[in-house]
């Protein structure tokens, strides 16, 4: 592919072009298919959307305006002005529907001096709500200025959903905006020239942008989701810009060891393009087990990441050569003289590093004390990971502490308790009007206020064409604790079973906020074992095909589930236990979102490989044309220091941005993912991989005899010989072999 592109180069540019362009018209002439909600949630709660929308029945959004006084009660003039006053306000937008009165509905508190004023958005579905909901807020606003000592405030699933759809917006601008020129920023220092920084960034965004068409286009057999865009623009620049560095770097060393551009340019396709090549397939192998969670978000997730891995591979190997080819050694035009001394790719600092060099001279020297020193802090940052709680986060939770919507959010559940969770019976029925299930319905009205883990004000709404109830319970508890969990239990297995099922021919699945995070939780404990049991052995699989050695497999994977557990540790310790979580802005509440740690998973298993074949395939390099196995590893780790050390910067970087993002799913994420890489990077690779593998020895390289069926995906070619003139003042660059055994790099 490289040969190909170099000979063909304005083919390969200009085909590329027109592939990025014709991906992103082509997609967003289609359009996104977004996941609907009967496939976004497993269980009761799935089967309940799947009911309401086979019959054409739109929930509406609800609202409520809490109007609260300190000094007066619900029964005052004044109170109950304030609360005609809203009422004929959000009636007067246009946009409410269904404005009931709590004087009607009995939705006064217990001291009353709260009541809840409740309608719904008029919207077709919620995107059209939450586009009708400003006037509403507006209105309620202007209540409230007026009446200065009165709490009138309003919530509900079309306001909330306003803020989530604005606040992922500019999260997602703010993130492109600041990861961009960041590992722009990280790019000139790492080559010291502008053109060779520019050049990755520009492929991985055009990665991005074509990708973003394709999953569109994709979009009505798979649909998307607004998550999948987020993760597609993080995964995307980080392996599209990894992917440029790691083959533009191997290019400049042939380079500058003395190689001419044509034959630099076939080294590096031949070793980091093969490292590329291994790299994005493992990271398209983890995602893909994603699909066994059975859940359409983490499908669309999976699928919009495996599109930019393959997009930016295919980038990396076709069209970055191309470039090279052209640019020759016009990719160092824009030199920063500073950074470039600095750099210095032909010296012993650029190459090993001076730190690089003091931290892996008594890591070879004594491997075994490394080994253990390693795997003990790596342990220790793990152990967090046993009091790991996951849960879907409640809105309180996923938003910032000082967020007005969740200061409202708290003084409704204060007065009202429950109210912000409800439960939902979804009722079908043969004859939803008859006798039977009219009685039916009035005993679980009954049983479930006599549980005492329920209460009123208990809402049925009938549709009598399509025979279906909707019956709205309050339920016991903040929504996502052993109260509201109990409550469920309670209302599923006695309440709806002894009542509405009762009658033949009748379905009744509960479904609301705390049902669909009992269920999703229960589908992933379930999806868990099959995802990691597939990732893992499908990995293990990869390294054993490309390195064709059973010690470098099983290093492979157990060294990468050391750093997922130490990032599940740090997650637990920060976020669910609060330590150091005021670093990260935030604070702890108490569990880790649910998928969290399903996805960390998958997604550090695929990116973790970045580093591991690109320096292990370095060290077998140097072993396979004559290098003993301890000075290859000498060789291979301090080769790839300034590489390993750039890409690890840029990736730390960009999902360290996300780690400031405001919903505390996308920092426990970006916080997550930052974490492991610094950790797979450092004490993974500078010290657990080099002691271990000098430790083992030539058993590194051992294959059964029983394996040797096995496919070889190594480039096989021997390399192309260096000029005589070659320079190599650090004594770094890789000669021809073969080596006396004894050679000390």
């Amino acid at each position: 592919m490289g040969a190909w592109s170099a000979r063909h180069r304005k083919t390969a540019v200009f085909g590329w072009l027109l592939f990025v362009v014709l991906a992103a018209y082509l997609g967003g002439v289609h359009g996104s298919t977004k996941v609907t909600d009967s496939e976004s949630m497993p269980g009761e709660v799935a089967r309940a959307a799947k009911i309401l929308d086979d019959a054409g029945i739109k929930t509406p959004a609800g609202e409520t305006v809490l109007v609260q006084s300190a000094a007066a009660t619900a029964d005052d003039p004044a109170f109950r002005a304030v609360v005609e006053q809203t009422a004929a306000a959000v009636r007067a937008t246009g946009k409410a529907a269904d404005v009931r009165s709590p004087y009607d509905t009995g939705a006064v508190s217990a001291d009353r001096h709260s009541a809840l004023l409740q309608f719904t958005v008029v919207g077709a579905d919620r995107d059209e709500a939450v586009a009708n909901v400003p006037a509403v807020l507006s209105a309620v606003a202007g209540v409230q200025a007026a009446h200065r000592d009165t709490t009138v405030e309003e919530l509900g699933e079309a306001s909330s959903g306003k803020w989530v759809q604005d606040q992922f917006k500019n999260d997602f601008q703010r993130a492109e905006w600041t990861a961009v020129p960041l590992a722009l920023g990280i790019l000139l220092i790492a080559f010291g020239a502008l053109v060779a920084a520019v050049l990755p960034v520009v492929l991985a965004l055009t990665a991005f942008i074509a990708a973003g068409g394709l999953v569109a286009l994709a979009s009505g057999m798979l649909h998307t989701s607004d998550d999948a865009s987020s993760v597609m623009l993080l995964v995307g620049l980080a392996v599209g810009v990894d992917y440029c560095l790691f083959y533009l770097r191997r290019e400049r060393e042939e380079r500058a060891a003395g190689r001419d551009a044509a034959t630099a340019l076939q080294v590096a396709a031949a070793t980091s393009g093969r490292a590329v090549l291994v790299s994005g397939v493992t990271v398209v192998v983890a995602m893909a087990g994603m699909f066994l969670t059975g859940i359409a978000d983490f499908q669309a997730m999976s699928f919009a990441t495996i599109v930019v891995v393959v997009t930016a591979v295919l980038g990396s190997l076709t069209v970055l050569p191309a470039l090279l080819s052209m640019l020759g050694d016009r990719v160092e035009k824009g030199r920063l003289p500073l950074l470039h001394r600095l750099r210095r790719p032909d010296s012993a600092a650029g190459a090993g590093g001076r730190v690089w060099n003091a931290l892996l001279t008594p890591v070879l020297r004594r491997p075994l004390a490394a080994t253990v020193l390693a795997g003990g802090l790596l342990l220790g940052l793990a152990a967090p990971m046993l009091t790991m709680h996951t849960a879907n986060l409640t809105f309180q939770q996923q938003l910032p502490a000082d967020n007005a919507l969740v200061a409202t959010s708290k003084r409704i559940e204060a007065a009202f308790p429950g109210s912000p969770a409800p439960a939902t019976v979804v009722v079908k029925a043969t004859a939803i009007d008859s006798p039977a299930m009219r009685q039916a319905i009035a005993d679980l009205q009954a049983k479930a206020l006599a549980t005492g883990r329920m209460h009123g004000p208990i809402q049925v709404t009938v549709h009598k064409e399509q025979n279906i109830a909707v019956i709205d319970i309050p339920l016991a508890g903040s929504g996502n604790d052993a109260a509201s969990t109990a409550a469920l239990t309670a209302l599923r297995t006695d309440v709806v079973a002894t009542t509405v099922l009762k009658v033949p021919g009748t379905e009744a699945p509960v479904t609301g906020s705390t049902a669909g995070s009992h269920d999703f939780n229960r589908q992933m404990s379930d999806a868990m074992i099959p995802v990691f049991g597939f990732v893992v052995a499908f990995a293990f699989l990869l390294m054993l095909c490309s390195f064709r050695s059973l010690g470098i497999a099983l290093t492979a994977v157990v060294l990468n589930l050391l750093s997922v557990g130490a990032a599940y540790g740090v997650l637990a310790l920060v976020f669910q236990h609060g330590v150091g979580a005021s670093l990260f802005g935030t604070a702890g509440v108490g569990a880790v979102e649910s998928w969290v740690p399903l996805f960390l998973f998958v997604i550090l298993f695929g990116l973790s490989m970045d580093y591991h074949v690109f320096v292990v395939s370095r060290i077998k390099e140097a072993h396979d044309r004559g290098l003993a196995t301890r000075a290859a590893v000498s060789y291979g780790i301090r080769s790839t220091a300034g590489v390993v050390t750039s890409a690890a910067v840029i990736m730390v970087g960009v999902f360290g941005v996300f780690g400031t993002l405001s919903m505390q799913s996308m920092k426990q994420m970006g916080v997550g993912l930052a974490v492991a890489v610094l950790i797979d990077a450092t004490v993974i690779r500078a010290v657990l991989l080099p002691a271990v593998m000098s430790l083992l020895g030539e058993r590194n390289w051992y294959l059964p005899r029983w394996l040797s069926w096995l496919p070889s995906l190594s480039h096989g070619a021997p390399l192309p010989p260096v000029t005589p003139a070659a320079a190599d003042p650090a004594g770094l660059h890789l000669p021809d072999g073969p080596f006396p055994s004894d050679v000390r790099v």
